[in-house]
């Protein structure tokens, strides 16, 4: 069983979390994008950017560097690495991007965010498999003997971007979408999270 292969409910019964739409992450300043990543996302608008291959090299990448530049490089990027969490539960399997805490090393270090690209360009299709990858991620890093009161993760078809995070015993899943469009809130959303790992990871 992979992270993709999960639905709420087998989440809910196999490890006991449930799921709820809430607010989160309702408090944020909103960050000026860079004049790079201005003209970047200005050029998706001349391009046929359909796939998600497309989505992530034209879109999603570019954001993702803009806030690791913006953050003297506190995270590094994994794109379509495997997270293996607990392979028994069926806790395993590629993921199209996770943010770990740069560390230097080879191997991903401390998972302190995900990120997958909804299939179908459907956020809420994607919502479970984020949800899996968010109990797999606190899963790897206790192992490691880091413990996180909060796990983030973020589903996105480009345009759309749905947060939402891991605490205790719930997955809980934001009642607002983001668009590319308002792209200062999602970076702001984005940087909210970071700093707060900045903290927690000291």
């Amino acid at each position: 069983m992979a992270y993709s292969d999960f639905t709420l409910n087998e989440i809910r019964e196999r490890f006991k979390i449930e799921n709820k739409r809430t607010p989160i992450l309702d408090i944020f300043t909103p960050m000026e994008a860079s004049e790079t990543l201005k003209e970047a996302l200005k050029e998706v608008e001349e391009l046929p950017i359909r796939s998600e291959k497309a989505k992530s090299e034209w879109i999603v990448v570019p954001i993702l560097k803009e806030l690791r530049n913006k953050n003297d490089k506190f995270f590094t990027i994994y794109s379509g690495d495997t997270l293996i969490a607990d392979e028994k539960v069926g806790l395993r399997g590629e993921c199209d991007f996770i943010l770990a805490k740069d560390t230097g090393t080879f191997d991903i270090n401390f998972p302190i965010i995900q990120i997958v690209e909804a299939k179908k360009n459907d956020v809420e299709l994607g919502v479970p498999q984020c949800a899996a990858q968010l109990i797999g991620a606190n899963i790897y890093n206790q192992k490691k003997g880091v413990n996180l009161d909060i796990i983030y993760g973020c589903v996105t078809t480009g345009n759309e971007w749905l947060f939402m995070l891991l605490e205790k015993d719930c997955i809980k899943i934001n009642t607002k979408l983001y668009y590319l469009n308002e792209i200062e809130n999602v970076l702001g959303i984005f940087q909210t999270i970071i700093d707060y790992y900045k903290n927690a990871l000291k």
